[in-house]
């Protein structure tokens, strides 16, 4: 069994490993010679592509099992709907074989509840920001191919993703910058350890649904969570202040909902190792 994951980079890198350890075949694409050697160094199969260069995704290798996690790289100069729409067409379009299965990850930025209620599978998708729009239209891209390619897409929606060098707004808590936000509206988080796992079992599971959502069992406000990050880091209690208006602060913190995750553990089986913040923050600044 052979899998291809199309952006190996903080995702991607863990789901790798998970399948190199497993003694699979596993090619990773990347856009560096230096990020090539590091690939290489864990048993991937590095493939220097860009998914904005359509010349470069003519050496995407053929696959069994395909993974899109390709991140959004704000250095890199380009804006967010064109690596995550226009670039995932590039892939399809390119791909040398139809996989027998393509996992994709998208964003629980997609849902746009406003009232800290409960959001599922079933849920409906009214993204309140612009990068929920653009997930959702690349949701709809991968699946509309899918069909027409008789590929079996699983796309899992993931919160937060989180762990070691990925702390959100670590920087602004260690020097006790005002938070922008309500503290009392929610967070959804996953750690990293745990979407790969998810990641890992989508791809492995006998009779996928199309759709996951990827959480954490314990949506937490961002007074604990930022609090709990604040005692890990020792530094000061954090305080909040209203987001600009119009900022994209303030569109996000216009979200509040809760993610569940009953059917990632009823159907693929994942059993997290950081079921909530409380587990997966300590450790990841250890």
């Amino acid at each position: 069994m052979t899998t291809l994951i199309i952006g190996c980079g903080y995702l991607g890198r863990r789901v790798a490993a998970r399948l190199v350890d497993r003694g699979e075949e596993v090619f990773g694409t990347c856009r560096s010679a230096s990020t090539a050697s590091e690939l290489a160094s864990l048993g991937v199969k590095p493939v220097l592509a860009d998914v904005l260069n359509a010349d470069s995704l003519r050496a995407l290798p053929a696959a069994d099992r395909v993974v899109y996690c390709v991140g959004y790289d704000r250095t890199a100069g380009a804006d967010k709907r064109s690596v995550y729409v226009d670039g995932l067409r590039n892939v399809l379009d390119r791909l040398a074989t139809a996989p027998i299965r393509l996992v994709y990850v998208s964003s629980t930025s997609v849902y746009g509840r406003d009232d800290g209620g409960w959001v599922d599978e079933d849920s409906p998708t009214e993204p309140r920001t612009e990068a929920g729009r653009i997930c959702l239209d690349a949701e709809r891209v991968v699946t509309a191919w899918g069909r027409e390619a008789s590929v079996e897409v699983v796309v899992l929606r993931c919160s937060g993703l989180y762990g070691p060098d990925r702390i959100v707004r670590r920087s602004m808590i260690t020097n006790g910058e005002p938070i922008p936000g309500d503290p009392d509206k929610y967070l959804n988080l996953i750690h990293i350890d745990d979407a790969a796992q998810a990641v890992t079992a989508a791809l492995d599971a006998s009779r996928p649904s199309g759709l996951y959502l990827i959480s954490d069992d314990r949506p937490v406000t961002r007074l604990e969570y930022y609090s709990l990050a604040a005692d890990c880091l020792k530094a000061v209690p954090p305080r909040f202040v209203p987001p600009a208006p119009g900022s994209p602060e303030a569109a996000r913190d216009a979200a509040s909902r809760r993610v569940a995750n009953r059917k990632m553990k009823a159907e693929l089986g994942v059993k997290l190792a950081y079921p909530d913040a409380t587990s997966g923050v300590p450790a990841a600044l250890a």
